[in-house]
């Protein structure tokens, strides 16, 4: 049987060579849009995988964003490698922050806090370091449209532990 037309088995029906609890592996390549030229595709794998290395350091260090880094690298591999999204949807970390985001249930508080604050101080002290005026301008617009972006999108509420 080929494993690009199997059906996504759902979370409780895993069978028992599975384990329990991790969700099955489901093909999302039929959602990639890849341009077709090869100097831009891999422009966008290269942007994507610089994406994807951002949003793993925010998984090990406080303060800086993992959820905006992980829906731009799978923006770039949805247009350059089926294979690269699939591998981004699945993924155990950053698959649950893509698909949540995508199926308009947003970011949690936490995510929000953590994203806007790391904005507003890296943008503040980047505009107390640069002397051009048309710059701090630029970035600070960049500021407001970013924070206002993140503090529209929907409040996903926090899991409770188990």
């Amino acid at each position: 049987m080929n494993d690009d037309t199997r059906t996504p088995v759902p979370f409780e029906a895993t069978s028992a060579g599975t384990r329990a609890g991790v969700r099955p592996w489901v093909d999302y390549s039929h959602e990639a849009r890849v341009v077709r030229n090869p100097a831009v595709r891999g422009l966008f794998i290269a942007i994507g995988w610089l994406c994807v290395a951002s949003g793993a350091i925010g998984v090990v260090l406080p303060g800086w964003p993992t959820t905006i880094w992980i829906i731009l690298a799978t923006y770039f591999f949805a247009r350059s490698s089926p294979r690269f999204y699939n591998w981004v949807m699945n993924h155990r970390v950053f698959g649950p922050l893509i698909r949540d985001w995508r199926d308009g249930k947003g970011m949690t508080a936490r995510a929000k806090t953590v994203a806007v604050t790391t904005i507003v101080l890296t943008i503040s002290i980047s505009i107390a370091v640069i002397p051009v005026v048309w710059v701090k301008a630029l970035l600070l617009a960049i500021m407001l449209i970013l924070c206002t972006y993140l503090l529209r999108l929907p409040t996903k509420p926090a899991e409770v532990a188990a």
